[in-house]
């Protein structure tokens, strides 16, 4: 009886793969890509037997390969057993929405041919492969310019002479491009770019699948107009049964006082913008950052990426401030779904550390950009002062350059829901005489504030006090509730209501006290 292994390329933990009896990898899929089959944007075995996570279909591995996909689960964060076992090509179903899918002349579009770049570190070779075929598999032949794998310098060695061979055994233009020192993500990209040929340049990460028509239809945004960037629906693959969940087309970028990025509900003027469609672009404060594409002259007028930004992280609000400040737009597409692989915390490490690396990207955003309201992200990181940032004039020039408008206006005409107030007037603890300090604790809306003992450490003792008598924090407005007390009553966080009477505080001289008028 003939074996095969599960684990594959990619495994060099310290367990011995498992090794399946043929018929079981038969029954459950088909490994690699041979004995696949063009079915009009799906893809399945000649044999016609369903393959392992079919149609985005969860997985569930059987008792004897728990164990093993336990063990191998650090190798890249996610279930690599599940991953290989579902193989290199897998059926997936047009998930957009009926609106979405009217076919679109490719006619207008070929001009617009993309460059789709991937950067790599020792990605699981099904993961990575699977992203590729995706791409080759729901591409219009006529739209691909080019796939460029961009290796970060990685030091498995399934990725290097064995990925070779197999890209150059496709004859499709896919081409590895070798880093020779680690250079992160952000210096990755740059270099993808620079040597990509296509009109258009379209960034996905390493562990992706594509849908039906994702690419059209951010072409033809594109199209329209050339100084806008276009983001897919980023939906979710399970990092551990690889089931393909859908995203909201009604959620959008934003982010908080240490402009970290988060996925929120779209508020209701954008909603009455679009006419509730399904089919028409949001208008997105922030992007993810992962999936995107951009014309290649827009990409470098803009300034590209902050080549002196490490790693990764912080990069994608950057660009997101940059965009809309400069005169562009930033849109996610519901007509265009990639799914991505979401896992809960990186493989990799960071030279010098995930705190001073993101410190140093975020700092250098906030000089840059920010304006004065760069001292929110210094009040909750007092640490951030210290750190080397480098040199960004360059960034400055730039920002002088392209007639830039203020972070002030981003808030007013891009992002008025934000959490950072316009009209803050003072910025720091709420403090009393005893030491004592007002601490969101942080907590969520709905859940109470509390007071500790003075840190002087920013953080979650940060408040914002605004001409129009509230009192901030990252997460919404304190809100005195039916209290006429602080000492007595409860303060909760609570979302920020423009005429709510019990978010409105009086301010006598330096000492503030609640709407009724209880000193701190």
């Amino acid at each position: 009886m003939a074996y095969e292994p599960i684990i594959g390329p990619g495994y060099h933990g310290t367990a011995s793969p498992y090794i399946a009896p043929l018929p079981f990898v038969n029954i459950v899929g088909q490994l690699g890509n041979s004995g696949l089959a063009d079915s009009g944007g799906r893809f399945g075995p000649r044999d016609q037997l369903e393959t392992l996570g079919d149609m985005g279909r969860p997985v569930v591995l059987p008792e004897f390969l728990k164990a093993e996909s336990k063990l191998t689960f650090h190798v890249n964060e996610f279930n690599l057993v599940v991953s290989n076992l579902i193989g290199l090509r897998r059926n997936l179903d047009d998930f957009r929405h009926p609106s979405c899918r009217q076919p679109i002349p490719l006619d207008k579009l070929i001009p617009f041919k993309t460059s789709v770049i991937i950067v790599f570190h020792n990605e699981a070779w099904s993961a990575l492969l699977r992203t590729v075929h995706s791409v080759l598999d729901r591409t219009p032949v006529q739209l691909l310019h080019e796939i460029i794998l961009v290796d970060d310098a990685s030091t498995q060695s399934h990725l290097g002479d064995q990925l070779k061979t197999y890209v150059n055994s496709l004859n499709k233009p896919v081409r590895i491009e070798r880093m020779s020192n680690r250079s992160g993500l952000i210096r990755a990209r740059l270099h993808g770019a620079k040597i990509s040929t296509g009109k258009t340049l379209t960034f996905l990460d390493a562990h992706c699948e594509v849908t039906i028509g994702w690419l059209e239809t951010l072409l033809r945004h594109i199209s329209e107009n050339q100084e806008r960037i276009v983001c897919p629906i980023i939906d979710v693959i399970s990092h551990d049964t690889f089931e393909y969940l859908l995203g909201s087309d009604r959620t959008w970028g934003t982010f908080d006082w240490q402009f970290n990025f988060h996925w929120e509900n779209v508020v209701d003027r954008e909603i009455e913008r679009i006419n509730d469609e399904h089919n028409v672009p949001l208008r997105t404060p922030t992007m993810a950052g992962g999936l995107f594409t951009i014309t290649r002259e827009y990409f470098y007028k803009i300034g590209a990426y902050d080549e002196d930004m490490e790693i990764w992280g912080g990069e994608n609000i950057e660009l997101s401030f940059r965009v809309w400040q400069c005169g562009g737009e930033l849109l996610i597409d519901p007509c265009s779904r990639v799914g991505h692989v979401f896992r809960k915390s990186s493989p990799y490490t960071w030279p010098g550390g995930v705190s001073h690396i993101l410190h140093k990207n975020f700092v250098r955003t906030a000089l840059v950009w920010l304006d004065q309201y760069s001292r929110f992200y210094f009040m909750l990181n007092p640490s951030a002062l210290s750190v080397n940032y480098g040199d960004i004039s360059k960034r400055k020039k730039l920002r002088q350059q392209l007639n830039c408008k203020s972070f002030r206006w981003y808030l007013e005409k891009i992002y008025p829901e934000s959490s950072i107030p316009i009209d803050v007037i003072r910025l720091g603890e709420v403090r009393h005489k005893s030491g004592q300090c007002l601490d969101s604790l942080g907590h969520k809306i709905g859940e109470t504030v509390g007071v500790t003992h003075c840190h002087g450490q920013g953080g979650n003792q940060v408040f914002a006090i605004t001409e129009s008598g509230t009192i901030r924090v990252y997460a919404g407005c304190i809100d005195g509730g039916d209290s006429r007390s602080i000492g007595t009553g409860i303060l909760t966080l609570k979302k920020c209501k423009k005429d709510s009477i019990s978010q409105k505080f009086e301010f006598i001289g330096n000492v503030s006290c609640c709407h009724g008028c209880f000193f701190l």
